[in-house]
């Protein structure tokens, strides 16, 4: 295998970090292959399971939702830049939410993020600087004020 065999490109990308199949593909075609490599290599790899785009969504998801570094909306978006279809990332969405409290989740990032934030004595400025840093980051609205109004 050479850096002229598309497959062997394939396979060292795939060995550094895991990626979609729109993400091979555009790393190909920036390897200089052309159209027809790209399409059997990518199939070549869905078959041996070294790229699998429901996976990938399901991991993705649940790995953005448990760090708290994105829920909701922004895993969504997150998930489609990489070029994941819509019912994949709907059903990665689902499985993450099911499997993840994300209300546990803000509740960590609150504590870690903002250790003494009273919700109840915080001025506007601080209550709304704390809420978008979690809506910035897709947790829905309600939950957020739900999770900031709990006594502590």
């Amino acid at each position: 295998m050479s850096a002229s065999d598309p497959f062997a490109v394939a396979l060292r990308l795939l060995a550094r970090q895991a990626r979609t199949e729109a993400e091979l593909c555009r790393k190909l075609a920036e390897k200089g292959f052309n159209e027809e490599q790209i399409v059997a290599t990518v199939t070549r790899c869905r078959d041996f399971g070294y790229v699998d785009d429901p996976r990938y969504a399901r991991e993705r998801a649940a790995a953005l939702l448990r760090s708290g570094r994105a829920a909701g909306c922004r895993i969504e978006l997150d998930l489609r830049r990489r070029g994941i279809d819509s019912e994949i990332v709907i059903a990665a969405l689902a499985a993450a939410a099911a499997e993840i409290d994300a209300g546990g989740v803000l509740r960590n990032q609150l504590l870690r993020r903002f250790p003494d934030f009273n919700f109840a004595a915080a001025p506007p400025k601080e209550k709304r600087r704390v809420v978008d840093f979690f809506l910035r980051r897709g947790f829905p609205y309600p939950l957020v004020l739900s999770i900031l109004s709990e006594e502590r």
